[in-house]
């Protein structure tokens, strides 16, 4: 049996947005709906103290690497999907139990 891991970091620029306040407002519902949707582990992991950035990494387990990559494909969807955000970029990376 193999175990694989995927990570997302999204690269998110939010929208009209003018304190640390009203970031975390946008950035907690995405947060929450994400876990909540696609069962995978999320934080927002960079860009503490810019107003009108903020980065969100999701991470997903699967013991196939298809399995993995759906799951990070509709991750980058409904992120692109949301009104209220632009996706700037993403990068991923795929790991299984011998690397």
């Amino acid at each position: 049996m193999s175990v694989f891991t995927g990570t997302l970091t999204a690269d998110l620029l939010l929208g009209d947005v003018h304190s640390l306040k009203e970031k975390r407002a946008v950035v907690r519902p995405i947060v929450a709906e994400l876990r909540r949707r696609f069962a995978v582990a999320v934080a927002e992991v960079g860009d503490p103290d810019l107003h009108r950035r903020a980065q969100v990494g999701v991470a997903t387990v699967a013991g196939q690497p298809a399995h993995v990559a759906d799951v990070l494909d509709a991750c980058e969807r409904w992120l692109a999907d949301r009104p209220e955000v632009m996706l700037l970029s993403t990068h991923r990376q795929l790991f299984s139990e011998t690397d």
